[in-house]
């Protein structure tokens, strides 16, 4: 079995490259040559969530991402989220790779959002603001500059010392102003594109904070007990999900104003796949405000590693080459 560890994802799996992958993969979830069942996710004494997240890419894979989710680590050595994806070849069902998890993670989810936005967010779009300063910043950053073209990036984290290194992080990478703001309302006053990386439980996001016309990428709470986003938000909204089931059985941001009585359960458009394959609209007007409610799929995960697996194993088959 091949193990392929973070320097090696990080090479291969470029932000422009997986989101040409992710779209590949939504689309392939609504056909059915990609599939995928819920998440299983067990919460441990600690307080640890430890995932296991099965998928089938196409006929030639299948796999699951196993993961630590750790809030805590956050500000040490540890990362927040540890684990490989395990790769199965699908004739024999045998394991080929274990894949590092965490850059997978990293790299596919602000992929993932940079469909969701290229398919929703205005052409014009030009002003980004990111809340939550860590590495889902840097990967929402890097992808998304891949589909639109920004100008000005408004950052906010709970640290300011976060911030401020994530912004000269961006200044040392992409032409483009860079604000730290003070508070999120100063962050998303003007955004055009608001992508939401946090770990908060309660909802910090409302529609008097947000103008229209704005998209959305909620991507911080992934749990039925948390949420990001407001009720009166998800309400004025067009919602779309990364995937249907996923978002009906495990999102917050969708479930809590549900039970409110702030939605009904309609009010989930369809899924970034079915607007990609053209059998859902996205937005019909400027002034929609569009949410893209992404969980994070086991097919995104895999559909990667398969990915950095046969690059990674096409480079050993060329460095052991005989010369000629």
């Amino acid at each position: 079995m091949t193990i392929i560890e973070k320097e090696d994802v990080l090479r291969i799996l470029t932000p422009e490259k997986c989101v040409a992958l992710m779209r590949e993969a939504f689309i392939g979830l609504e056909t059915g040559k990609n599939g995928q069942p819920l998440r299983n996710i067990a919460i441990m004494p600690n307080g640890a969530k430890f995932g296991f997240m099965p998928a089938f890419i196409g006929d030639q894979y299948f796999g699951a991402k196993v993961i630590t989710a750790q809030s805590k680590n956050q500000g040490t050595k540890y990362p927040t989220h540890m684990g490989y994806v395990m790769l199965c070849d699908q004739e024999y069902g045998s394991f080929i790779a274990a894949v590092e998890a965490s850059s997978i993670t990293e790299i596919r989810t602000g992929a993932a959002s940079a469909v969701a936005t290229d398919e929703l967010a205005r052409k014009n779009a030009a002003k980004m603001a990111v809340i939550g300063a860590g590495a889902q910043a840097r990967s929402h950053v890097s992808a998304i500059s891949a589909v639109r073209k920004l100008e000005e990036i408004f950052v906010y984290d709970v640290s300011t010392e976060n911030a401020i290194r994530f912004k000269d992080w961006i200044k040392e990478r992409f032409d483009v102003r860079v604000t730290v703001s003070r508070s999120a309302a100063g962050a998303v006053a003007n955004a055009d594109i608001i992508c939401t990386l946090t770990p908060e439980t309660k909802p910090f996001l409302s529609l008097d904070m947000v103008k229209p016309g704005v998209h959305i990428n909620a991507v911080g709470a992934f749990m039925s007990t948390a949420r990001e986003l407001a009720s009166d938000l998800v309400a004025a909204s067009k919602l779309y999900a990364d995937q249907i089931e996923a978002v009906l059985h495990e999102s917050g941001d969708y479930l809590f104003p549900l039970n409110e009585g702030a939605i009904s359960e309609g009010h989930l458009l369809g899924s970034i796949g079915q607007i990609a394959a053209g059998a859902v609209s996205g937005r019909t007007s400027e002034n929609d405000i569009t949410i893209f409610e992404a969980l994070g799929l086991a097919v995104e995960d895999v559909a990667s590693a398969a990915f950095v697996y046969e690059i990674y194993r096409k480079e050993q088959e060329g460095n052991h080459a005989p010369n000629s």
